[in-house]
């Protein structure tokens, strides 16, 4: 698994033995960024970013790489929690991050304390779980999503997140193989 673009390029990113924790693909990894990123110069406007269920932070890691300001990472597991800081200071970026070692639900409640929003928000849970519609809702009832962002739901074919939300909605849906992507951005 490596860094796809950006000052990082190229970088050898820590990862896990087994399938506990599932890392996104580089391909899709590349896809995403792609389409996040403006077609007529390659440039990554999104600049304060959440990424939830963090596994590895290659997807936040990859952020910082295109340029983003800050990631703020969750991951409730204390293997992914090491890995994560690995990677950030093998890539340089720690100074640029923040670490949440909590569940997902806990750090949302804690990040809405201090009234944060983000420019871009990653929800990647576990394939075999229904975490992306409590995520999603929590960030919709919270605010968490500046004007212009954009949220982007990695999630198994086989198990979809088609709810409504209020203030949110789904604008485009990518498959990649086994993978979906599902974008959202505020509706108003």
């Amino acid at each position: 698994m490596r860094i796809i673009g950006g000052t990082a390029k190229g970088r050898r990113l820590a990862s896990f033995k087994g399938m506990s924790i599932r890392p996104t693909t580089d391909k899709v990894r590349e896809a995403i960024f792609n389409i996040l990123s403006h077609p007529e110069d390659d440039r990554f406007s999104f600049k304060n970013i959440l990424d939830l269920f963090a596994g590895t932070g290659a997807m936040g890691i990859e952020a910082l790489s295109k340029g983003a300001e800050t990631v703020t990472f969750v991951d409730n597991d204390p293997k992914a929690v090491k890995i994560i800081k690995k990677n950030l200071d093998s890539c340089g970026f720690a100074e640029r991050a923040v670490i949440i070692a909590k569940d997902v639900q806990s750090a949302l409640k804690l990040l809405s304390k201090k009234g944060e929003k983000f420019d871009l928000i990653i929800i990647d849970p576990p394939y075999n779980s229904s975490l992306t519609g409590a995520a999603l809702n929590h960030i919709d009832d919270n605010g968490f999503l500046n004007t212009d962002g954009i949220i982007v739901v990695e999630s198994s074919k086989r198990i979809i997140w088609d709810g409504e939300l209020k203030n949110i909605e789904l604008c485009d849906r990518r498959k990649y193989g086994d993978t979906v992507v599902s974008f959202y951005k505020n509706k108003f």
